[in-house]
């Protein structure tokens, strides 16, 4: 049986052999054996262990407890239990695409929205008022103010007004939030849409601009989202592999 030392691990892996520590500490590969001397022995299964984490960890998606449940399938994949290791990953992968579903549904009820004129009247609502009617909370109508996602115009005594421009701005916001969308991407749209009434939303949601300075998945849901989904597949059958040979 062939094995390696954390130098060549870490080296067949791509990664620092501070990572290879880690994720021994974090119990996402199997506790290696060590020489007399103290150093570390690992195998094959450590070696395909590493390579199946990594492709777990490629796309972190964060939302709804998938993070937490990759990680445990991770854990119990490294504890030799293959046939568990399968079941969560088919739980992920199903969770994925309902998470695609909302983020592809999410858009729809937005160009719904856009194509929806409001009515034309005086009715002009507090923050409050807005809170209530949009079950949106307080602190995130400020937030989504804060990050620019809108402006809304203030009375002479300094209190806001909200239009019924406003509320349809809201419910986009909210539509696109309740997905898991980024505020960056969310802002990305309304601004290109400011200029470019036709512009393709799903497309302008999912492409992050070249100056954004920190690119997270959620700025680019739907591509991430697939990738999960591509990944999710190939650890099945990288599992599926690993139980056939170290069972």
């Amino acid at each position: 049986m062939k094995i390696y030392r954390t130098a060549e691990v870490a080296k067949i892996i791509g990664i620092h052999p501070n990572t290879v520590r880690l994720y021994e500490k974090l119990d996402l590969i199997p506790k290696p054996e060590r020489k007399e001397n103290g150093y570390r022995i690992f195998t094959a299964f450590h070696i395909e262990q590493f390579k199946l984490a990594r492709i777990a960890f490629q796309i972190e998606v964060l939302q709804n407890g998938l993070r937490k449940q990759i990680i445990e399938m991770i854990k119990v994949s490294a504890a030799g239990n293959f046939d568990k290791a399968v079941d969560l990953t088919r739980t992920y992968l199903w969770q994925v695409r309902l998470e695609q579903k909302n983020a592809e549904e999410a858009i729809e009820i937005v160009k719904q929205l856009l194509n929806h004129k409001p009515q034309e009247n005086d009715i002009a609502y507090k923050r409050k008022e807005v809170s209530e009617l949009l079950n949106i909370s307080m602190d995130a109508l400020r937030n989504w103010e804060m990050n620019g996602l809108l402006s809304i115009k203030r009375k002479e005594n300094g209190y806001r007004i909200y239009t019924e421009e406003d509320i349809k701005r809201l419910k986009i916001i909210r539509s696109l939030r309740c997905a898991n969308y980024s505020l960056e991407s969310i802002l990305r749209m309304l601004n290109e849409l400011s200029y470019n009434p036709n512009a393709n939303i799903k497309e302008v949601l999912n492409t992050p601009k070249k100056d954004e300075d920190i690119i997270s998945v959620c700025d680019k849901l739907i591509i991430s989202l697939q990738t999960a989904e591509k990944n999710a597949k190939s650890m099945i059958k990288m599992l599926q592999d690993m139980k056939n040979k170290y069972k």
